[in-house]
């Protein structure tokens, strides 16, 4: 079982535990690219097992030998987090030096002589294997590491064939942290890393060591849940089994699992994932590196959400008859939708994209929608935004351009529970760059200090008005930036509000030359495609009541939008809002399911695929809308995949470039003519995101998210 999986190979499926350095790739920041590739600086030459190599100044030794190609055994060392250097694994020779020094901490100097195969390393290795196996529980066939373990592979390849020590091997009592990270203590090595990432990355200052020598433990010091969002990324930088999954814990081995590439839905940062498939059954969520959008971090429900794929599912259509609902073919369930459409008139068909709803679905339904004569369509919570000017609704910045601000507002939104990922950037701004943030809204509770301001319009009159002390921060700043939360849109005088931060982007120069710092947080996948297809309401329609209604994918619909006697239609895969209040269901695929487009906050148009097939009859959403419309009479000029995509790229070009984010140009001027003016409301300004575990019809139906809402992890 030992070394079954090789360093090299995980490298390619955990970004957590890379052995390769990665130049970080370029990225996109206001309407201007930049090469985050640092400026060029002073080098020096050192000599890795006699081959030179060029290095940049202030390079560690352990960078001098990734540079040289030199693989360097390592526990605690991880390139995201601060260097501890007390696993001693990365025992290196340097010439003139009295004993083997740890490469991870030791400044590499010119023209320094680094050994990295001599008997003296190969020694120090093995006795520094040997104490770690001193203690450490022969768990391999029971542990879940199993197959993807750093202490199996370096011991495989740096350890010796035997050990001196017979001592009784010391027991740790497990540390209970919640519903999600499973502990065994007894098989830490304290190498650290979940106590820096907590500390660093998530901002909870949680964990810690308590003890000395062999009394040393990793734990809470006082009993307590780890409470953060991204609490499961411990597991991937634990290089034990100490930290492991508890939903996946005894259901699959890591060689019995294949890996597919896809994009989380959970949120609308498009976070990069790897779904692990064994069968027809998805059996744990996993990060993808990304350095433009993620990184190698992933939030708790994007990874743990994934038992609600097989819960509440609908695989068969469905239509409601005397008894409630009841099993249909697909024959009857679209006769009887055709039979509510011809009795209504063309703006008195409506359609609704939800949270889940991909871009392909979204072009179909506005498609057909059209073909009928209707341009009664929405996205969900966002009736009324105008989509002429993409800068009006994306996060222009970009994900990594956040990085780069000094000054931040936020404005009605909470970005530890709508992009807890984010969240973690927005507080290395705050915290490597000395950036300040500030709030106007209802009170947050953060990872980084925040400025509380006010708590709703007012404030931000204030503000426009120069008279607030914050706008004289702002207009200071280097590269000053609003984050507008979509809730805040949302609202009955979203637009007003949106008038007046136009305005105070204007005058406090959020927008100027290379930087663009005007920038909305979405709370769902489906929206940004939604608005960049044009999926909004005509003028004409706006004043239509609607009587036949079709739900794509729509779960958090308002009320007011679905009238009590309207005719509905759901299309979406799991029973939740939407088909509970449906007349016909039709059954659509999940994201897991399915090969489809999503396009992120900051109008990244990305692409899932199909790990799994579609559950029962279940099939893709889109699919579903092209033979609905065979039987409405207004058949769609698209048979597969690429014909579909085809017709994205001719409604939006930018589609067509996936992973790219298409810089979007200010076109607001001075009198937001493009805005009506309107009064606000004195309701404080809240998070659209009341429950960060249970946002959509997925999350709801997740029995690990369930159990996080129900021990109050937020």
């Amino acid at each position: 079982m030992f070394g079954r999986f090789s360093s090299a190979a995980r490298t390619l499926t955990r970004a957590s535990t890379s052995r390769v350095f990665v130049p970080p790739p370029q990225v996109v920041v206001g309407a201007k690219f930049f090469s985050s590739t640092p400026p060029p600086v002073d080098t020096i030459t050192v000599t890795v097992d006699g081959s030179p190599v060029e290095i940049p100044k202030g390079s560690t030794v352990l960078h001098a030998c990734e540079t040289a190609g030199v693989e360097i055994p390592r526990f605690c060392y991880h390139q995201r987090l601060s260097i501890a250097g007390n696993c001693r694994m990365c025992l290196v020779e340097v010439e003139k030096a009295p004993k083997p020094v740890a490469s991870c901490a030791m400044p590499a100097m010119p023209n320094m002589n680094i050994k990295t195969t001599t008997p003296l390393v190969k020694k120090a290795r093995e006795g520094v294997m040997e104490f770690l196996l001193a203690n450490h529980p022969l768990d391999c066939p029971i542990c879940d590491q199993g197959g993807e373990c750093d202490l199996q592979d370096q011991a495989m390849v740096f350890g010796s064939d035997r050990g001196r020590f017979v001592e009784t091997k010391r027991g740790v009592e497990d540390k209970e942290l919640g519903p999600l990270v499973k502990t065994v203590m007894t098989r830490c090595i304290h190498c650290t890393r979940c106590v820096r990432f907590a500390k660093e990355v998530a901002g909870v200052e949680d964990l810690g060591t308590t003890g000395r020598g062999r009394d040393t433990e990793i734990g809470t010091y006082v009993s307590k849940l780890f409470r953060s969002e991204m609490s499961g990324n411990v597991i991937d930088l634990c290089p034990v089994g100490a930290l492991t999954s508890k939903p996946y814990a005894f259901t699959a081995r890591s060689w019995e699992l294949k890996k597919t590439e896809s994009v989380d839905v959970s949120d609308a940062l498009g976070s990069n994932i790897l779904v692990d498939t064994k069968g027809t059954e998805v059996m744990r969520i996993t990060p993808r590196l990304n350095e433009e959008i993620n990184e190698e971090w992933i939030s708790d429900k994007a990874r743990f959400q994934y038992d609600g794929l097989k819960r509440q599912r609908i695989d068969v259509p469905m239509a409601k008859a005397a008894g409630g609902l009841a099993a249909v073919s697909w024959e009857e369930a679209f006769e009887k939708i055709a039979e509510a459409v011809s009795k209504a008139s063309k703006d008195e068909i409506k359609g609704i994209a939800g949270k889940l709803a991909d871009a392909e679905s979204i072009v179909a339904m506005k498609d057909l929608l059209n073909r009928l004569g209707s341009g009664n369509h929405m996205c969900e919570g966002f009736p009324t935004l105008g989509a002429d000017i993409r800068s009006s609704y994306l996060m222009n910045s970009s994900i990594v351009g956040v990085e780069d601000a000094d000054a931040i507002l936020l404005v009605g939104t909470n970005p530890r529970v709508e992009a807890p990922v984010l969240n973690a950037r927005l507080r290395r701004a705050c915290l490597s760059t000395g950036a300040t943030v500030a709030n106007v809204g209802s009170p947050l509770n953060l990872t980084f200090p925040v400025e509380e301001l006010g708590m709703g319009a007012a404030t931000l009159k204030e503000l426009d008005a120069q008279s607030h002390p914050f706008f004289k921060t702002m207009k200071e700043a280097a590269n000053p930036m609003i984050v507008v939360g979509a809730g805040l849109v949302g609202r009955e005088d979203g637009l007003a509000l949106l008038q007046t931060l136009h305005s105070l982007a204007e005058k406090t120069g959020v927008v100027g030359e290379g930087w663009n710092g005007f920038n909305m947080l979405h709370d769902s996948a489906g929206r940004v495609a939604g608005l960049d297809l044009g999926f909004l309401p005509s003028e004409s329609a706006k004043k239509a009541a609607a009587k036949v209604v079709f739900l794509l994918n729509s779960d958090d619909f308002d009320e007011a939008d679905v009238p009590a006697d309207a005719f509905v239609v759901y299309v979406g895969s799991h029973g939740d809002k939407g088909a509970t209040r449906a007349d016909v269901i039709l059954p659509g695929a999940a994201y897991t399911e399915k090969s489809s487009t999503y396009v992120n906050t900051e109008g990244r148009p990305q692409r899932t695929k199909a790990a799994v097939a579609p559950i029962g009859q279940a099939r893709d959403d889109w699919t579903i809308v092209r033979a609905l419309s065979e039987v409405l009479g207004a058949s769609l000029p698209y048979d597969d995949l690429n014909a579909v995509r085809a017709r994205l790229a001719e409604v939006a070009p930018h589609m067509e470039r996936t992973t790219e984010v298409e810089p979007s140009t200010w076109l607001n001027g001075s009198t937001y003519a493009h805005i009506p003016a309107g009064t606000t409301s004195d309701a404080p300004f809240t998070s659209s995101v009341a429950n960060f575990y249970m946002t959509d019809a997925v999350s709801r139906a997740s029995v690990t998210m369930a159990k996080c809402t129900s021990t109050k992890l937020t």
